[in-house]
């Protein structure tokens, strides 16, 4: 998205929690002529997210584009279920959105320019095919969020996106690089067990996913058209079709 941003001609400033993943994205834009600046930011602690954004302000003055796009994933299941890595999902991919907007919002709003906020949700955020886990009941919550954020931003000219991808070639298989002491260590599966092979599933799915730079366009061409929902791949219908017809079919049963 930076990339993406950068090409249109803006301003862009660059946060990751990994100094440096963050410093050599930098670099590499820089060296396309970007004008781009970057900060180190750790989503799920509301005072760095305030940092980042005054640092914003005073690198560029008034911000109109946020993304609030930071994701880690964590385990699920239902035995045995681990505190730890429910606290850690929702402190990054949930609270890390409530951290963005608390920070940025009230500026975009007070300098009356317009504006436009892009949440990163996931497809797992309209279809909880994962079963009972973290990473989806965030990625649902996220799109609840967008779609009242964007009801009640409307009137003010601010847009709002809602980003849901299927699989995409990040790193956020990997993301237990990062995951902090306080959490604990991740949980090892044994090599044999059904989620160990959930995993590597997923893994293979993501190395084989969608280029990251075909999913920025999208999110340009949403912007530009104020487009809410943003969607990535072919065939995403038919993962959220049956959801939706059995929510439809048990609301026809009430009024029947």
């Amino acid at each position: 998205m930076a990339t993406a941003f950068a090409r249109e001609g803006m301003k862009v400033m660059l946060a990751d929690v990994e100094t440096g993943a963050l410093d050599k994205a930098v670099a590499a834009l820089r060296a396309t002529g970007a004008d781009v600046q970057g900060v180190v930011c750790d989503v799920a602690d509301p005072d760095s997210v305030q940092g980042a954004a005054q640092a914003s302000f005073l690198a560029f003055g008034n911000i109109h584009v946020l993304c609030n796009n930071a994701g880690v994933a964590g385990g699920g299941g239902i035995d045995p279920i681990s505190l730890d890595d429910w606290r850690w999902v929702i402190d990054v991919n949930l609270m890390g959105v409530v951290h963005g907007l608390r920070s940025f919002l009230p500026h975009i709003r007070g300098h009356g320019e317009g504006g436009h906020i892009i949440n990163t949700a996931s497809m797992a955020g309209m279809n909880a095919g994962l079963g009972l886990s973290p990473y989806s009941a965030t990625k649902f919550a996220v799109v609840s969020m967008s779609e009242g954020l964007a009801a009640q931003l409307r009137p003010l000219g601010i847009g709002v996106s809602v980003l849901c991808p299927s699989y995409v070639r990040t790193r956020i298989g990997e993301s237990g690089r990062n995951r902090p002491e306080q959490y604990g260590p991740s949980r090892q599966f044994a090599p044999d067990s059904p989620a160990a092979a959930i995993i590597a599933e997923i893994v293979r799915r993501l190395e084989a996913g969608l280029d990251p730079a075909s999913v920025a366009d999208r999110v340009v061409s949403a912007i530009h058209d104020d487009r809410f929902y943003v969607f990535t791949h072919p065939g995403m219908r038919a993962e959220v079709e049956e959801r939706f017809s059995a929510i439809l079919a048990a609301m026809d049963a009430v009024s029947a």
